[in-house]
């Protein structure tokens, strides 16, 4: 599932494979956009922002965020026709495939940031800042933990896993109150590492230990046994997403 580590490990592969590269080919495969081409420019950067990503070619910038299924794929060979391709950058003998995007679209390269102002402090970019983080997360001190991590506009980078994952390593129930959290530095900062921590690889780990089937504390496990206590984890739709927590570690 895509959240912030993600995207910001997807750009560092675009941004090697393509960056100070010359475009030979491009083909946009969103009818609104499919006449741009920037054949002929240079790629000058990729960049990420919590779960949004830039690809910036000259005066264009090509947006996109993958949503849930959504994924970029950077190949020597040519592309196979795919109805889920939504766009095809060709450069220095690489071709660089986003598919099933859930958003791409094409800004104008000078003003591309405003798409994504709205979002809170990015937990992985240069101007993450803890103290907003904090100011952000206890604004609405009734509202639920696990819906507010959620929420972009409060921190950039955390998606479903990482909200069930740092409930339960805080050990608060993730449908309790935000003002359940006694000490948020700790728990941005916690986000902070996290993230940080599973930036440069694909298979996120929460435990410690990177072996399969022990990589994280509760997310995907509802049924089995606590990693803490061996209770057994509960879980509950949340509003599309899903919560899952230990009864007994998670007051």
């Amino acid at each position: 599932m895509p959240e912030g580590d993600t995207v910001w490990h997807t750009a560092a592969v675009l941004r090697d494979a393509l960056v100070g590269h010359t475009v030979t080919g491009c083909d946009v495969r969103v009818p609104r956009f499919a006449a741009v081409d920037v054949t002929g420019r240079v790629v000058d950067a990729v960049a990420s922002r919590g779960k949004h990503l830039f690809v910036r070619v000259g005066p264009a910038s090509f947006h996109a965020h993958l949503k849930m299924e959504g994924s970029w794929r950077v190949t020597a060979r040519t592309p196979r026709t795919d109805h889920r391709v939504r766009i095809i950058l060709s450069a220095g003998g690489v071709h660089a495939v986003g598919v099933d995007l859930g958003l791409l679209e094409v800004l104008d390269r000078d003003t591309d940031v405003e798409a994504v102002s709205h979002l809170g402090p990015d937990l992985l970019g240069d101007d993450w800042d803890p103290q907003v983080a904090v100011r952000n997360l206890v604004a609405d001190p009734l509202r639920p933990l696990s819906q507010t991590l959620l929420d972009q506009t409060v921190i950039a980078g955390i998606g479903n896993v990482y909200s069930n994952e740092l409930c339960f390593l805080r050990g608060i129930d993730p449908s309790a109150p935000v003002s359940r959290e006694t000490d948020p530095l700790r728990l941005v900062s916690q986000a902070h590492r996290l993230l940080w921590a599973n930036r440069s690889r694909w298979s996120r780990c929460t435990t410690g230990d990177t072996r399969r089937g022990r990589r994280l504390w509760v997310y995907g496990r509802t049924g089995l046994p606590c990693r803490r206590c061996g209770t057994l984890l509960d879980s509950a739709d949340a509003g599309g997403r899903i919560n899952v927590w230990c009864g007994h570690c998670q007051r």
